[in-house]
């Protein structure tokens, strides 16, 4: 594929919607553009893609109707559907059913609570805790399903795992010291494990922000 045919992801390295993309792009083994962005100053271009402004943003630039797909857990289908080497797809209905409710969760009521108990001041509350431990139920039924199986997605790293993963991160590094202090082993192992992946780290590699 020509270099002015590839995909463009517009992305940021630490926001999690993009980290879940770039995962599936890897793994994929998808060839693409990586424009970095910076937030404070938005590009014009990706602007004109998808006036909502945030990341990650795929442009289908070598499609005939030049595509844009505006949602982090979209781009990841695509890659997976187009190439899923190690098998990221549910297999079957009700698996990609389970694995939809589970990112549904995610993107819905845990990424409210994460966010109010990373940045409680921006909504007006002088402690993250009280959504913090609402979040603490949620996170204890994924250790529950870690302690039953190796991965959410089942016996290996799945869609689910690569879409929940990056936002569990973020959880954990917001109070390290009290999250290692929880009782949810299965959970941190998880974690720690993903953290460690090479997998991990080829979408972590650090870009030089993009200017046209």
């Amino acid at each position: 594929m020509s270099e002015s045919a590839q995909p463009v992801l517009y992305s940021f390295r630490r926001c999690p919607y993009a980290m879940r993309a770039r995962l599936a792009l890897h793994v994929s083994s998808m060839v693409y553009e990586h424009r970095e962005v910076v937030l404070k100053n938005k590009p014009a271009h990706m602007l004109s893609l998808s006036p909502k402004g945030t990341v990650p943003v795929l442009w289908l630039r070598g499609a005939a109707d030049g595509r844009v797909l505006e949602q982090s857990l979209d781009i990841m289908l695509w890659a997976l559907r187009q190439r899923d080497p190690l098998g990221w797809l549910p297999a079957s209905d009700a698996g990609m059913a389970d694995a939809l409710a589970l990112i549904a969760h995610n993107d819905g009521p845990f990424k409210q609570q994460l966010d109010r108990y990373k940045y409680p001041n921006r909504s007006g509350l002088d402690s993250g805790a009280a959504d913090r431990d609402e979040a603490a139920v949620w996170l204890h039924s994924l250790d529950a399903r870690l302690r039953a199986q190796p991965f959410l997605a089942g016996e290996h790293f799945g869609l689910v795992d690569a879409a929940v993963a990056p936002f569990v991160r973020q959880y954990a590094h917001t109070d390290p010291g009290w999250f290692a202090a929880q009782a949810w082993t299965a959970l941190a192992y998880w974690l720690a494990t993903f953290e460690a992946s090479e997998l991990f780290a080829a979408t972590m590699h650090k870009h030089a922000p993009w200017s046209a």
